[in-house]
């Protein structure tokens, strides 16, 4: 049976993730960092990792990528997960009696628009969504309520109390599928791959990498920019692109390759919006 690491929980969203990208006959191994999650696909006690990446409500989760590429690790594959934030307490309350919501910081953040109508209710930060839920059904809380995923409802035997409760309902977030070594995908299977690059402070040579892309056909998704943390003001670009022919992609890499420093292939893998 794989054994999959995961952030959180079973009933969390990358629990959910784990299943669909797996299907459910695998090993959970859970973790309640993204750091934990790391230690435990380096030291060999999972066999593959799901890591939440970015949200289009909240943006990118910065420090995932710097573990990523701190620790050489690998994109495999990646899914993108339509979030649907619950409210779920004991049962037999109503709003009127929730006086705590616990949850993740993204999730409170996503659904900060709901919780004007309550300015009594205290929003207090933990370090997963179904921990909450685990933790008020173990402890038998009542007034307090989790924000999480309406499986973990169902697993820990609570109540919800209102459904999507997210500010845009429209909210997406992508994760990606992590192994310690590259993994043999076919030029069949691979029409996105993730990069990581910096560059001179040299005028424009941000936009001669971009132009090498566009004429190489490859579209770009994603550039995201983290600092150098051993050289003050210079910065690493990760970027994300997709392309039809991987010719097109090669192409590029091989020039990338010459131009940039410390160019870094991520991950080459199949698009997960298709």
């Amino acid at each position: 049976m794989r054994k999959i690491a995961i952030q959180g929980i079973r009933g969390s969203n990358h629990h959910i993730v784990a299943n669909k990208y797996y299907g459910t006959d695998i090993a959970l191994n859970e973790c309640l960092s993204f750091d934990v999650l790391t230690d435990n696909l380096l030291q060999g006690h999972a066999d593959e990792a799901v890591m939440a990446i970015e949200n289009t409500i909240a943006g990118s989760i910065i420090p995932n990528y710097a573990l990523i590429d701190k620790h050489n690790l690998h994109i495999a594959g990646e899914y993108y997960l339509p979030i649907h934030h619950h409210l779920m307490a004991l049962p037999n309350q109503n709003m009127e009696a929730i006086k705590e919501v616990c949850s993740h910081p993204m999730a409170l953040l996503q659904c900060k628009e709901f919780f004007k109508k309550y300015p009594f209710i205290k929003l207090v930060e933990d370090v997963d969504t179904s921990a909450v839920a685990k933790t008020i059904s173990e402890q038998q809380l009542p007034g307090v309520a989790a924000i999480a995923p309406k499986i973990a409802a169902d697993i820990f035997g609570l109540e919800v109390l209102e459904d999507e409760i997210q500010t845009m309902k429209d909210n997406e977030t992508r994760f990606v599928i992590l192994k310690t070594e590259a993994p043999e995908n076919g030029i069949d299977q691979i029409d996105k791959a993730s990069l990581r690059f910096e560059l001179d402070h040299k005028r424009g040579s941000l936009a001669t990498v971009l132009n090498i892309m566009s004429d190489c056909k490859l579209n770009l998704t994603k550039i995201q920019s983290l600092p150098i943390i051993e050289t003050p003001w210079k910065y690493a670009f990760f970027v994300d692109v997709t392309f039809q022919e991987y010719q097109d992609y090669q192409k590029a890499k091989s020039v990338l390759e010459i131009m940039a420093n410390n160019f870094k292939i991520l991950g080459e893998y199949k698009n997960g919006r298709l």
